[in-house]
């Protein structure tokens, strides 16, 4: 069955510069976009989001991860005040692990169209397990360098 990608699209950046309220849900938010200027270089951005947080669909309560977001931009960058707003979106939304960090992930590619992206959430346990997901989209361009996403298998994770 195929998943509604969750944030909104704006033609331009509208967050910037001004106070901006937090979006209720990952639908209501509003992912943005900004030209890459260096559409001749190949190149990677990270953006780790260390304290994601999402609800259990199941109990309610709530679920934390390390995420980090890798890609390699064509024309457009995320901007990166509304990435923060679309993934702060997710703290009041119940969804399992595996959804929030694919959809996190396909809603990013549909935005950029990037030549290469991949996303690690790396979930801290719930009920003694954690579970780390992997999504990735694209061919990392040849000689462009992408470092290991640096977070260690769980052992406590920090």
């Amino acid at each position: 069955m195929a998943r509604k990608t969750s944030a909104k699209l704006a033609p331009a950046p509208t967050l910037l510069g001004q106070h901006v309220a937090p979006a209720a849900s990952p639908e209501e938010a509003v992912l943005e976009r900004v030209p890459n200027p260096h559409t001749d270089t190949d190149y990677v951005s990270r953006f780790t989001a260390p304290e994601f947080t999402s609800l259990c669909p199941v109990t309610g309560q709530p679920d934390f991860a390390h995420l980090v977001i890798d890609y390699a931009p064509d024309k457009w960058l995320v901007e990166s005040k509304s990435l923060k707003l679309f993934l702060g979106a997710f703290r009041n939304h119940g969804a399992f692990h595996e959804d929030c960090t694919v959809r996190i992930g396909k809603d990013i590619a549909r935005l950029l169209k990037p030549k290469w992206l991949r996303i690690g959430g790396y979930w801290y346990p719930r009920g003694g397990m954690p579970i780390d997901v992997f999504w990735q989209t694209g061919t990392l361009p040849k000689g462009v360098w992408a470092p290991d996403q640096g977070v260690a298998p769980y052992r406590g994770r920090g």
